[in-house]
């Protein structure tokens, strides 16, 4: 394991945006999630955790030590008739695990399919798509102490899993790192498919009783035909949570803006359509020098090259005072932003 000084991490966030860690190592493996906290606790330093870079925005350099978890892993064991339980190393490829768990015939995760970032990261943001949130499928996290190096394992509930939420960006947040996740996955083919994009999508392929596979190949089809390639054009996915208001809130709302696209909510509250909102004060396809909003979906901030940080949340906050002055409504930004 070598920790590295002045580590630029341009090419360790989806974004592109440049930042400099101080201290940069990548563990991969247990001993080297271990050894490194050992070397962060030795100096005083503060730890980032970094996974596929995918959540995050880059404002400046982040203090401390950076430490990308790539803890490999993949063991199934079985969980009663139909069911088995999926351990996951943090550091693998979010995509390859829905990909590899569709070709074992282990199902649940097909409408989480195309999700960038690594299997750590799930948890912690409460990754969701189509009808369907990790928490759903989440049977446990294993994490590290940050300041002690003793390991934990949490269950569903103890994660407080709340919309693109967890226990770990609340009372929990940078105290531990997470070294694996297990799923509880099904082999029965039970699919998830009356979220309205998908179901409309399903229905244009004439697909009137899908399989998982049929699930995955569409989720694939919608996220690639809606969101940015950040191969191509740097961007974290969506920018910004819909917010979700009181039902009183959302009616009134409905009343002055009759294409308000709302939803419900699990707590009885309505989910706004925050794309619409920000399509409606005028910033799809707005740009502002490097930084800039898709053309194909207002969730979504890019960087055409050269932004950095500052101008990303520059123009969030003009796209965010904009929409709480039109419809009194905040967004909440939905990446990580250090430095």
């Amino acid at each position: 394991m070598d920790i590295l000084r002045d580590q630029s991490l341009r090419d360790l966030n989806t974004f592109g945006l440049p930042a400099v860690a101080r201290w940069f190592v990548r563990a991969s493996s247990s001993a080297d999630l271990l050894e490194s906290l050992d070397f962060a606790r030795g100096n005083g330093l503060p730890v980032l955790p970094l996974g596929g870079g995918s959540n995050l925005v880059l404002a400046g350099d982040p203090p401390g030590l950076v430490l990308q978890v790539g803890l490999p892993g993949f063991d199934v064991a079985d969980a009663g008739p139909q069911g088995v339980l999926v351990r996951v190393g943090a550091g693998e490829d979010w995509t390859g695990l829905v990909d590899r768990c569709l070709g074992l015939g282990l199902y649940g995760l097909e409408n989480l399919a195309l999700i960038p970032g690594t299997a750590g990261a799930a948890p912690i943001q409460n990754i969701g798509a189509y009808g369907v949130e990790v928490r759903n499928v989440l049977e446990g996290v294993e994490a590290v102490e940050i300041a002690t190096g003793a390991v934990r394992t949490f269950d569903n509930g103890e994660c407080a899993f709340g919309y693109r939420d967890s226990v770990f960006k609340g009372v929990l947040k940078d105290r531990f790192v997470v070294a694996a996740v297990t799923l509880r996955l099904s082999r029965l083919p039970v699919v998830s498919a009356s979220y309205g994009a998908l179901a409309t999508e399903l229905s244009r392929r004439g697909v009137a009783e899908p399989t998982p596979i049929d699930v995955a190949e569409a989720v694939r089809h919608l996220r690639r035909t809606k969101l940015p390639d950040p191969a191509v054009t740097g961007n974290a996915g969506s920018f910004f949570q819909n917010p979700v208001v009181a039902p009183g809130i959302a009616g009134a709302l409905r009343s002055a803006h009759p294409g308000l696209p709302t939803f419900p909510s699990e707590d009885g509250r309505v989910k706004l359509a925050a794309a619409w909102l920000i399509e409606q004060c005028g910033f799809k396809g707005a740009r502002r020098g490097a930084a800039g909003v898709h053309p194909s979906h207002a969730l979504v901030l890019v960087n055409h090259g050269g932004a950095t940080g500052r101008d990303i949340l520059a123009l969030a906050d003009e796209i965010r005072s904009a929409v709480f002055g039109r419809f009194g409504v905040s967004l909440a930004i939905e990446p990580r932003i250090v430095g």
